[in-house]
């Protein structure tokens, strides 16, 4: 008892030498940045940056940050962002010694134990399963590619003539969203899996991939603006929480369709076919490697095409003066008979990418409003970096 009253004697002791190093440590801690101005607190603690992704909205925060304090701010204790295109050229090179920050890119497994090509944080598997992937994701493997996607755009043309055209007595309404939603997954699951989902033909999103894909990134979100996916991560956790191949929604439901599907192509032979399957079966992918390879072109391949679509669409549908150029140009190369005539009746990519203004309003529309607004971090190399911005 002697030992343990002397050591509770002491107790206030231990406490303020934990308390110094903990203040120590921030300090330290702060001033390795703080030459970078920033939002108030933002060097002692991460609740701004936290914040700001929680809110949904952490592109426009971002923004502001810079606008403010300059073309480097800081946005947490050891974070810094920047606007500047040329430093982040720079950082994302190939020969880049910047890598990837573990609280970004391991949240974002979709299966708590295996990584894919954008989570893979180890720069040795991810050259190694680039190198295994890289076919399927070109396409080179699937000489079917334009065909594919020519046949679900025809059938969304369709869909509009044969359901959605108002007439002098009743008007037919249409959530052009939801159908570019539509014409993307079915593209990407006829691309991956070797058949579409038929979301164009029924009008609706027949396996729930939007909606648990939607589900999904919420949790996602709140999984790295709070900090949780070392906890979420955890085997015994990621069995109570994680998502699980039973659930109505989310990720789980996405991993059981997928895996029903890829179960099937495994069981076949795939020398005949073209599709991303295939690819990644001839290149030796084990079961979950192609399931987590496909949810992931679900979401990342269908989500930020269809809001291409949405936002080119928009800006071109509430601008008169462009949506008549354009027309006018396409007309001019119909006329012309610089379009050839296909079986499907869509015009393909080589002649579409001879038709500048449709190339300009593609590209500015994506300019003026970008389809991803991902923060994609990325660590600074050992020891430090200098750089110049802004001549500076």
């Amino acid at each position: 008892m002697g030992l343990i009253s002397q050591l509770y004697s002491l107790r206030w002791l231990f406490a303020a030498i934990l308390v110094a190093v903990y203040v120590g440590q921030k300090i330290k801690t702060y001033n390795r940045l703080r030459a970078f101005k920033g939002p108030v607190l933002c060097g002692w603690t991460e609740a701004w940056h936290a914040w700001a992704i929680l809110t949904f909205k952490s592109h426009l925060k971002y923004d502001e940050v810079c606008r403010k304090y300059g073309t480097i701010a800081r946005v947490g204790p050891n974070d810094l962002i920047t606007s500047s295109p040329e430093l982040l050229v720079y950082m994302s090179g190939i020969r880049s010694p910047y890598t990837r920050t573990e609280w970004y890119y391991r949240a974002c497994r979709h299966m708590s134990e295996n990584d894919h090509v954008f989570s893979e944080m180890d720069e040795e598997k991810h050259r190694v399963l680039r190198q295994r992937m890289g076919a399927g994701y070109s396409g080179k493997e699937n000489l079917a590619l334009e065909d594919s996607v020519d046949t679900h755009v025809s059938e969304l043309v369709q869909l509009i003539r044969s359901k959605y055209m108002s007439t002098e007595f009743a008007a037919r309404p249409m959530d052009l969203a939801m159908k570019m939603q539509y014409l993307t997954l079915d593209v990407i699951s006829n691309i991956s899996y070797g058949k579409p989902f038929g979301d164009l033909r029924a009008d609706e999103d027949m396996f729930g991939v939007a909606e648990s894909a939607e589900v999904g990134m919420t949790i996602f979100t709140y999984k790295i603006g709070l900090g949780l996916y070392k906890i979420l991560q955890k085997p015994i956790v990621a069995r109570l929480l994680g998502p699980k191949e039973t659930d109505a929604s989310g990720f789980g439901r996405m991993f059981a369709n997928g895996r029903a599907i890829i179960k099937e192509r495994l069981a076949r032979d795939t020398e005949k076919r073209s599709d991303m399957i295939a690819s990644f079966i001839r290149h030796g992918l084990s079961e979950d490697e192609i399931l987590s390879e496909t949810t992931l072109q679900m979401i990342a391949g269908s989500d930020t095409t269809a809001a291409s679509l949405r936002i080119i669409m928009l800006y071109l549908l509430t601008h008169a003066r462009v949506y008549a150029k354009l027309q006018a140009e396409i007309d001019a190369y119909v006329r012309d008979g610089q379009v050839g005539s296909r079986p499907s009746g869509i015009v393909s990519d080589a002649e579409n990418r001879r038709m500048p203004y449709l190339q300009a309003v593609i590209k500015e529309g994506m300019r003026v409003h970008p389809p991803v607004t991902n923060m994609d971090p990325k660590r600074v190399p050992d020891g430090g970096d200098t750089v110049v911005v802004n001549g500076e």
